[in-house]
């Protein structure tokens, strides 16, 4: 898939360098699930983007310039649920491609695949509520604020609360 600037592309094992780049940086993964130490470790993340696709539980892109020469970071789909229709988005970019609109051009290409292509209705989006930079964009994407989930999960050790976004095929 590709728009004006960006190319999305299948996760390879030769992006393994750059996915630790994203998944070891402080900045990205300050608010991400999962982070990576080594680059040994961050095997398990390649690992777990192939098998969304083996398992059918999902599809993550690694995204790229158009010409495929820059990797700029990696956005996906998953948690699918063929039954209800719905799947959850996630992404994370390097910190030198932040604010120069690659979401923007990014969000559309994954959405329209979900809708069209896995015929879902509804796509979610799970985010850190102390995570402000992340919320404005989701919302700028045309994602409705649907609530919070308080205390919900455990990072470092302390509860953090999580706001869940959706947006509808119909939206």
């Amino acid at each position: 898939m590709n728009s004006e600037r960006l190319l999305l592309r299948q996760i390879v094992q030769e992006d393994i360098h750059d996915i630790f780049k994203g998944l070891s940086h402080p900045e990205v993964i300050k608010y991400y699930g999962v982070s990576y130490k080594t680059l040994e470790e961050t095997q398990e993340q390649i690992d777990w983007y192939r098998g969304l696709e083996e398992n059918e539980t999902g599809i993550y892109w690694a995204i790229c310039s158009v010409d495929n020469s820059t990797f700029y970071g990696v956005g996906g789909l998953n948690n699918l649920d063929k039954k209800n229709k719905k799947a959850e988005i996630g992404f994370w970019l390097l910190p030198d491609f932040w604010n120069k609109g690659f979401m923007k051009e990014a969000f559309p290409l994954i959405c329209n695949f979900a809708y069209n292509s896995l015929n879902l209705h509804r796509i979610e989006g799970f985010v850190d509520s102390r995570n402000i930079t992340c919320k404005k964009a989701i919302e700028k994407m045309g994602f409705i604020f649907e609530g919070s989930m308080r205390d919900c999960e455990i990072k470092d050790n302390q509860f953090l609360s999580v706001d869940i976004y959706s947006k509808l095929k119909t939206d």
